[in-house]
């Protein structure tokens, strides 16, 4: 039986959210309320609600176009054990995988939980760091802040060294 994860919402095709046509779960939940985030109504973790990873992904499997899963949010790190297994399905089943994040990738790694990590082992693309409005640029292609970076997460973690993609 899969794990239930706490959603806001799905976005069954996207060209916004990543490379290529993806599938676009919001995690129900966020810590850490960004001045000017466009998601606020996924702060509360109590929103939102559970559905079934296997659900998730039979949803994306009635569409031979996607490319991939994103994992935006609120905060996809909060759910660390519900999104690792639906990270890690995805990727057994060929579809590329991009999450969002407030953390930075190195805050990740450095709070040696097993379950984060198992998220980040099944994430190929990650946009790491909050928010931050005087930071902000529409010209940014899949972030919203100048702060914020896209992270080749396997390169990254072969070479021990925060690894930037061009995407």
């Amino acid at each position: 039986m899969s794990k239930k994860v706490r959603i806001a919402g799905i976005v069954r095709e996207s060209i916004v959210d990543g490379p290529g046509i993806r599938f676009v779960v919001f995690a129900q939940g966020c810590p850490h309320h960004c001045d000017g985030c466009h998601n606020p109504s996924t702060h509360d973790f109590n929103g939102g609600n559970l559905v079934a990873v296997d659900a998730i992904i039979n949803e994306m499997k009635k569409n031979p176009l996607l490319d991939g899963i994103t994992l935006s949010g609120g905060e996809p790190f909060e759910q660390p054990e519900a999104f690792g297994e639906l990270a890690e399905r995805a990727r057994e089943l060929g579809y590329h995988v991009m999450a969002y994040t407030g953390y930075t990738y190195e805050k990740l790694l450095t709070k040696k939980d097993e379950q984060r990590l198992r998220l980040l082992e099944n994430t190929d693309l990650l946009v790491d760091g909050k928010f931050e409005m005087k930071k902000k640029s529409l010209l940014l292609k899949f972030k919203g802040s100048k702060n914020q970076r896209i992270i080749d997460v396997k390169k990254s973690l072969l070479l021990k060294n925060t690894v930037l993609s061009e995407v």
